[in-house]
């Protein structure tokens, strides 16, 4: 067997190897979860909020921490949707010079690799000197900041593979700029819009730091946008904690529905993806 032969076999065995390291990593992260959090899951840890004693073993459950999870990430993503979309569409040679494309990116790819923890000191500091207090509305406004340079890069490189030669051609039938971005390039982008969104909404939904300071965290399912609200990363850290077995027990049950959470919202974007995927020019 020549050289070549062996250096080929070689990484394909490297890769072999990383791919199996990978799917198991996620079996031991989904298992670990699984066999500590099924435990202490029930209806009452879903469906009801903490009662008296929750934190020393008493009753209740988590309702207010999955409740405030999906209000901070809903809210959260339609923000960064909303300003992350036209940038990204806006960052194509049609729109902006090369040069203040690529300096804008590179804005945020640095705002990307930013730890989560500068946005929540960044968000404590402006909330303390407008003299607000931690709740819903600063956790999503905080996590708006965390998703947008993850939601807006990725739908950017989604829409710098479209060929140019399906913009020339609507440009040849009439079509202005905007006409052909919203009819061609979102068009053909949208797995990648997707794409971009799931990976915004796994951080932002997975992430405490952020929303330590500016979220807060209470007991009670929050009524408006200026009560505090608590989140089910929060409420892993928090009764991970504790030195009462059955509240850390309950602190894995609380990460097993933030897996399954996660897992739901990737498989629904997934399928959009593949509904829309039959428009694609490949």
């Amino acid at each position: 067997m020549n050289r070549r032969k062996l250096e080929e076999n070689f990484f394909k065995f490297l890769m072999a190897l990383s791919l199996g390291l990978v799917f198991l990593a996620l079996a031991g992260i989904i298992l670990i979860v699984l066999i500590k959090g099924l435990s202490s899951l029930s209806w009452s840890m879903i469906f009801e909020t903490p009662k008296g004693g929750y934190y020393l073993g008493g009753e209740g459950g988590i309702a207010n921490a999955i409740v405030g999870s999906l209000y901070l990430v809903a809210g959260a993503t339609v923000l960064a949707l909303i300003i992350s979309l036209p940038v990204a569409l806006a960052l194509q040679k049609e729109y902006l010079g090369k040069r203040f494309a690529d300096i804008t990116r590179l804005v945020l790819d640095i705002l990307w690799g930013t730890p989560s923890i500068v946005y929540g000191a960044f968000g404590f500091v402006v909330m303390v000197w407008l003299g607000l207090r931690a709740s819903l509305l600063g956790g999503i406004i905080v996590l708006t900041l965390l998703m947008i340079p993850i939601m807006t890069r990725a739908m950017d490189e989604a829409v710098r593979l479209v060929p140019y030669e399906l913009k020339e051609m609507a440009y040849a039938m009439g079509t202005t700029r905007f006409e052909t971005t919203l009819a061609v390039v979102l068009r053909q982008a949208f797995p990648g819009v997707c794409t971009g969104v799931i990976l915004a909404v796994g951080r932002g939904i997975g992430d405490a730091a952020s929303i330590l300071f500016t979220a807060g965290y209470t007991d009670e399912i929050p009524r408006s946008l200026f009560d505090p609200v608590a989140s089910l990363p929060l409420a892993v850290f928090f009764q991970s904690g504790t030195p009462v077995p059955e509240v850390q027990a309950r602190a894995f049950t609380a990460a097993l529905i933030l897996l399954v959470i996660v897992l739901v919202i990737n498989i629904v974007a997934r399928l959009l993806g593949w509904r829309f995927s039959k428009n694609i020019v490949r």
